[in-house]
């Protein structure tokens, strides 16, 4: 399945409908626990604290997303999500990978805070090789050139 990385801020959102509709489908497959508000509310909340969504693109629809913070340092990665019709196809981990990339050569950290994630999500993390702090506080991907291997 050759899904590619399309970013997904309050510009993008406000213009492009297909989006809008694509991303409110892939949070509303969500467990209603994942989220700390309905869909619409966390999307518009989280995309007006100027964050943004790195999703998963195949065929013109946005099939996975995860919610993304930019400290300046790091990207922060959250509510990991993928269309039930999609699951376990390797569109969440083809997604995190492009999402790798991206950081790499944007020179930002990833990371995700532990205390959000579920056992599965903390599971695939450790899988993709993120490593979770001595602190225990959050799991980061150490990036070929930001002094760890990959």
């Amino acid at each position: 399945m050759p899904v590619t990385l399309h970013p997904v801020d309050w510009a993008a959102w406000e213009a492009d409908a297909q989006a809008r509709f694509d991303l409110a489908r892939i949070y509303a497959d969500a467990p209603a626990e994942r989220l700390p508000l309905p869909v619409n509310d966390f999307i518009r909340e989280h995309l007006a604290a100027s964050h943004f969504f790195f999703c998963a693109r195949f065929n013109d629809r946005l099939l996975g997303a995860v919610a993304v913070e930019d400290d300046g340092e790091a990207w922060w990665l959250s509510h990991c999500c993928v269309r039930k019709t999609t699951r376990r196809r390797g569109v969440g981990s083809r997604l995190l990978a492009l999402v790798g990339e991206s950081a790499l050569v944007e020179g930002r950290k990833l990371r995700a805070p532990s205390s959000q994630l579920p056992v599965a999500d903390q599971m695939l993390l450790a899988r993709l090789g993120y490593r979770l702090t001595q602190a225990g506080d959050y799991f980061e991907l150490n990036l070929p050139g930001r002094g760890g291997e990959q």
